[in-house]
């Protein structure tokens, strides 16, 4: 059953292809829930960027996105753009991953993202996670695959503002790229905010949900769950 219930997010598992991939497509998410959640774990795991200037840039944005979390994260050293050839030692450490915590809620990249890296993280994840709710994150590129989102998480303006302030402050060696800027950033979350009626938004897609909402479980549940016939 994959469920994200009333009852809050204790444990969160985030994972990027690159440095900076959780940061743009689900910052904002995580500022909102570590600020209501205090103390709330965080598991990260970077496939990429490991042992030089990226890794300490994405140490540095990760404490700050996820304020007052116990926040653990792994940076890896698998080469930028070909994660396809290196397709066993992803798996390995989403593997790994997967073994040392039981999370609530997964955020990871959307499984039809354009960048090859980022799709292959994504198709991996639900074979370790199996019974999890995972929500794919978007990161605008010139790619151009931007689509039709199904699940939104509300930004305050002033979420949605430290969340481009943050990124510009700790990301400065990607600075240099065209798309990577203030209007891009704020831009996308005011379109994904217009789209679930609130003024900024970052916006998930989700392969598969289970709804709680109050039910008696069907026949086919699990005897501990199943609701008890009356005699």
């Amino acid at each position: 059953m994959i469920r994200l219930g009333a009852g809050g997010v204790e444990r969160i598992v985030a994972v990027g292809a690159h440095c900076d991939d959780i940061a743009i497509g689900a910052g904002g998410t995580l500022l909102t829930l570590c600020r209501a959640r205090p103390g709330v774990r965080v598991d990260a795991l970077v496939l990429s960027g490991g042992g030089g200037e990226r890794e300490r840039e994405e140490r540095a944005a990760l404490a700050a996105f996820c304020p007052g979390a116990d926040l653990r994260l792994t940076v890896l050293k698998l080469p930028d753009g070909r994660l396809p050839v290196h397709w066993e030692e992803a798996k390995a450490a989403v593997e790994e991953l997967r073994g040392r915590t039981e999370p609530d809620l997964i955020l990871a990249p959307r499984t039809d993202d354009a960048h090859q890296d980022h799709r292959g993280l994504a198709r991996l994840i639900p074979t370790a996670f199996r019974d999890h709710l995972v929500l794919g994150y978007e990161i605008v590129k010139w790619d151009g695959d931007l689509g039709r989102m199904v699940a939104y998480q509300p930004l305050a303006p002033e979420t949605a503002e430290r969340k481009v302030r943050l990124l510009q402050e700790h990301y400065a060696s990607q600075r240099h790229r065209p798309w990577y800027d203030r209007e891009a950033f704020l831009g996308l979350a005011r379109i994904r905010g217009i789209e679930c009626q609130a003024r900024y938004a970052e916006a998930f897609a989700v392969t598969k949900l289970t709804l709680d909402l109050g039910i008696e479980p069907c026949a086919y549940c699990s005897p501990d769950t199943r609701a008890t016939s009356a005699p």
